[in-house]
């Protein structure tokens, strides 16, 4: 039996935990004193999950010695605090690692698995695909990627995490997973917009297939397979993102097309990784020399640009061939 740790408990390290404590026991990390006590006491994360009761598999703590002896580590934190979380964990060098954060770092334009071994020298793999958490909590069919480097570790990983309802694809493209959760992030915003603005489906239809150019374009730039980019981690998880909002992206963006304040919109506990992102994606795919003009466009949305303007300077690029 396999003994899980999960760093993290927000709505979709819950959710992993969740499905995890179906092939053995789960030892949840969390920050928040009120989260640990809900989970550990009610069997419920009443602050990122509410309504969802959890398994009785699932241990919460705040001491991150609890996870030393665990046979993996699974790290669900947000992109920016992936760096300071992994200088503390302090897990054993023998026991891999699945990263579940879909970002680039600031200032270094790092990938979450390069910030990583930056850090540790453990098995690294990375978690990606369409999931909405309170659905893959509740049990409802999941198919998702796991790349690791390295095809041994990668099936090893895959046999003790998959469950009937949640299904595992096993790539070795890890570049390819990674940057197709980071780019879908920032594009469910600028969906969002397109329906906070009332632009009407044509113009999501659009957003979604030149925003996948735009993530094709980068992703074989920094390495990626395009083939990784058609598939879950890539346009599966963006057709998801951009179509729902379930997506805490999507609704970011739905908010800034109707005018409201950026800083009210991100307020809670809940992070919206795109906000994050966006900047630091712009700046990455300026050091790649390729063009995204509806990742910068979302960059200076979330820079306090007005929308209407913003739209109007996307329609009014000039024309050009498919």
């Amino acid at each position: 039996m396999t003994t899980f740790a999960v760093i993290g408990a927000g709505a979709w390290g819950t959710a992993l935990a969740s499905t995890l404590a179906g092939n053995g026991p789960v030892t949840l990390w969390a920050r928040e004193a009120e989260v640990i006590d809900t989970i550990n006491e009610a069997r419920e994360n009443r602050l990122f999950l509410p309504g969802i009761t959890l398994p009785a598999g699932i241990a919460a703590t705040a001491n991150l010695a609890d996870l030393a002896t665990c046979d993996m580590a699974l790290i669900v934190v947000p992109a920016q605090h992936l760096r300071g979380v992994l200088a503390s964990a302090a897990i054993p060098p023998a026991t891999p690692l699945v990263l579940c954060a879909k970002g680039i770092e600031a200032g270094s334009l790092k990938l979450m698995v390069e910030v990583a071994r930056d850090l540790v020298a453990n098995p690294l793999a990375v978690l990606s695909g369409p999931s909405f958490a309170a659905e893959v909590a509740r049990g409802l069919p999941c198919a998702i990627t796991l790349a690791c480097a390295d095809a041994a570790t990668g099936a090893a990983l895959v046999a003790a995490m998959a469950r009937p309802q949640f299904r595992l694809y096993q790539s070795d493209d890890v570049v390819g997973a990674e940057i197709g959760g980071a780019v879908k992030n920032v594009l469910a915003i600028a969906c969002g917009v397109v329906e906070g603005a009332g632009l009407g489906l044509n113009a999501r239809a659009a957003m979604i297939a030149r925003g996948f150019a735009e993530m094709t374009r980068f992703g074989v730039a920094r390495g990626a397979r395009a083939e990784t980019l058609a598939g879950l981690s890539g346009l599966g998880d963006l057709v998801l993102t951009c179509s729902s909002e379930n997506s805490r992206n999507f609704r970011l963006g739905v908010g800034l097309g109707q005018g409201r304040p950026l800083a009210d919109l991100l307020a809670g506990p809940a992070v919206a990784e795109g906000a994050a992102t966006a900047p630091v994606l712009v700046e990455a795919a300026s050091a790649a020399g390729v063009e995204m003009p509806i990742a910068a466009a979302v960059a200076a949305l979330l820079a306090g640009a007005p929308v209407r303007d913003t739209i109007s300077a996307l329609l009014a690029r000039p024309l050009k061939a498919e």
